[in-house]
């Protein structure tokens, strides 16, 4: 069995008059959950952002590179490299890492897909541990009701 790691986290957007690119990246990559507690220096979203600004420049960067452009160590920065490959956002090709699409409107529509898949394989094990258990199908008004 073969895990992907996908955090999504729902964060507060307040749209501003003049959006700013950083505080939309901030906010994007809190939501593909691209921060965490323990990284304090936003090492990987700054990888995120070296690796945004190398697909638009059409090439990817090696650890080393990335490491000396960020001044970060190569063990930080290969951490949270295979976080990011572990998430779906990040390939290696040749021993260069790059985003896995071309831009980020479709990075959002296969980080959609992955959750859909799997939203749908954890339906059908739900339904068959129901069925095990003798548990009654779900009412019809659960369908609609949000958790938040």
């Amino acid at each position: 069995m073969r895990f992907t790691s996908i955090t999504i986290n729902r964060v507060e957007y307040k749209p501003v008059r003049t959006p700013d690119m950083n505080d939309e990246l901030q906010y994007l990559g809190g939501c593909l959950g691209l921060f965490n507690l323990r990284d304090k220096d936003k090492s990987r979203f700054r990888i995120f952002i070296a690796l945004l600004k190398a697909l638009k420049a059409g090439e990817g960067m090696s650890s080393d590179e990335l490491a000396d452009h960020l001044g970060l160590t190569r063990a930080t920065v290969i951490h949270h490299l295979r976080n990011l490959m572990d998430a779906g956002i990040v390939e290696e090709i040749r021993g260069k890492y790059q985003l896995r699409v071309d831009n980020l409107e479709e990075l959002l529509e296969l980080v959609r897909g992955d959750i859909d898949r799997t939203i749908s394989e954890l339906k059908e094990v739900a339904r068959n541990i129901d069925k095990e258990l003798g548990l009654s199908a779900p009412r019809k008004e659960a369908k609609n009701r949000t958790p938040f």
